[in-house]
């Protein structure tokens, strides 16, 4: 691995220029959008233990979850018992042995997004989640990112932009069934807080007018497995020990459809 490659598969200029847009008025501002649906998804899925792969912002996206067991994935020397610093591309975990695994724009900013979801694949449990979070490139977000010139893109309009219908076939491919999806944050990419403000309206009116258009999304899905009955392993990790346990969505056109046709709403 080259020098200036970080272990989160991302170059180290690339790493600080994101974490550095979490701490912006922009950022924090989306940081706390995504936290909110968050909020209102997670104390919906079950979990024994879950993983998060890389920390955006100050923000703890794993508030509302019941997990007593939570692990951190980081690319820099990290505290506290629960801290992994490890590849995304190559978790330090068993087959089968995590119950949640959250990507909040982890796919949008590391180099290999597939190998990144077959590793996530790896090592959930049958029957158990994997939470996305992306930003999307049909929107004013990925309007303002087409107009910058590819060699002077910065954090985070240098991010992948994946789409969520590409993203849903990538899951798909690895046997994941899409449980929950919404978009989010309609408002335009400005960076001071004052016009952020006065945009707010947007997100209502974008749910119901242009729902397709948020500047992010969220997907969770669902690892199948055919033939198989889930049965909760004894959980070991070889690398760290345990620490202690730290809106209604736009869903026309992204929530998956159950065998019997009807939507899944989330």
């Amino acid at each position: 691995m080259n020098e200036s490659t970080s272990p989160l598969g991302m170059t180290l200029e690339m790493r600080e220029q994101v974490s550095s847009w979490f701490e912006q008025p922009l950022g924090r501002s989306l940081l706390a959008c995504e936290a909110e649906r968050l909020r209102a998804l997670l104390p919906g899925l079950y979990a024994s233990n879950v993983l998060q792969l890389g920390r955006l912002g100050g923000i703890d996206l794993f508030e509302s979850c019941n997990a007593p067991q939570r692990f951190l994935l980081e690319s820099s020397p990290v505290s506290g018992d629960s801290g992994v610093r490890a590849l995304p591309e190559s978790l330090p975990f068993e087959h089968n042995s995590i119950d949640m695994v959250l990507l909040p724009h982890t796919l949008d900013f590391c180099l290999d997004p597939h190998r990144v979801l077959r590793e996530v694949e790896r090592v959930l449990m049958p029957e158990s989640h994997i939470v996305i979070l992306g930003f999307n490139p049909y929107s004013f977000w990925g309007l303002k990112r087409s107009m910058i010139r590819r060699s002077r893109r910065h954090a985070p309009w240098n991010g992948h932009f994946i789409g969520v219908h590409r993203m849903k076939d990538w899951l798909k491919l690895l046997q994941f069934e899409v449980t929950h999806g919404s978009m989010m944050y309609y408002r335009p990419p400005l960076q001071k807080s004052a016009s952020l403000d006065r945009f707010r309206v947007l997100d209502k009116l974008g749910d119901r007018w242009w729902p397709m258009m948020g500047g992010a999304y969220l997907l969770a899905a669902k690892k199948r497995v055919e033939g198989m009955t889930p049965i909760q392993p004894r959980w070991k990790l070889s690398v760290v020990r345990s620490g202690k346990a730290a809106q209604e969505a736009a869903t026309r056109g992204i929530a998956a459809k159950k065998p019997d046709g009807k939507q899944a709403l989330g």
